[in-house]
């Protein structure tokens, strides 16, 4: 790469490929520094901060940086009923991060719960909604009661094959 100075204008042009970050505004890299890499860093290791069993039941949410008012707090997406487990071990968490990270990266944890789907109530959905709508629609403009009731069990059976 050949880098030329242009003394009338006071540029600098670089002469070839340029990487990416070299192309961003100067505002942009320093987010890009500051919050970008903690967090993104934070995803991919998050499995060797929180072990196996934590890791299953939580996730990283966002990560806010350290300013005048607060301090750097790390948000996490905790299954309800879990939250017990993880604020005993978020201590443990932080030093983690923190000697991950060679710094003081987060100060405090924050937990939000989460509500998991339960299996059972998607599958009692798609029963319900074995047929579909133009079907559905058909069948309720008969009016005899024995033949409607057939015709939806059929649907139901031909649907689980």
């Amino acid at each position: 790469m050949n880098s030329k100075n242009y003394n009338r204008n006071n540029r600098k042009f670089i002469q070839g490929l340029r990487s990416f970050k070299d192309i961003l505004p100067l505002k942009i890299k320093k987010i890009i520094n500051k919050k970008g890499q903690i967090y993104s860093e934070t995803l991919d290791n998050w499995r060797n901060f929180v072990g196996n069993d934590l890791f299953n039941i939580s996730f990283p949410k966002s990560y806010k940086n350290e300013n005048k008012i607060q301090s750097s707090c790390l948000t996490v997406m905790v299954k309800r009923g879990n939250e017990v487990n993880f604020e005993y071990s978020k201590n443990i968490v932080i030093e983690k991060i923190n000697s991950f990270f060679g710094f003081e990266a987060v100060k405090s944890i924050k937990l939000v719960s989460f509500e998991e789907i339960s299996e059972k109530f998607i599958e009692k959905q798609s029963l319900d909604n074995v047929t579909k709508n133009k079907y559905k629609k058909q069948i309720s403009g008969i009016k005899n009661e024995k033949i409607k009731n057939s015709l939806s069990e059929l649907s139901r059976v031909y649907k689980k094959r």
